[in-house]
């Protein structure tokens, strides 16, 4: 699995308990085998996308403040690709 998507991964198991959006794409994401996060992105619903678009924000901000660049980067490049 890509490396931007594992760490994706990480972040909506976080969001599986309470909310359904996220937990229908921690499902995608573990459950299909995307060779790369283009290829997940191009897959997300309007709402899916609306909703990694908040959470990803939060989490790359969070990962700055942790000051793990790599982690920002990675999740940060997921987030781009939703504007693309």
């Amino acid at each position: 699995m890509d490396q931007s998507l594992e760490y994706l991964r990480e972040i909506l198991s976080g969001h599986t308990e309470t909310d359904d959006v996220g937990k229908k794409l921690y499902q995608k994401v573990s459950t299909h085998n995307f060779s790369s996060d283009g290829k997940f992105v191009r897959v997300l619903t309007q709402e899916e996308n609306q909703y990694l678009n908040q959470i990803l924000m939060e989490a790359i901000d969070y990962s700055k403040q942790e000051k793990d660049y790599v982690r920002a980067r990675h999740l940060n490049e997921v987030y781009e690709l939703l504007f693309v």
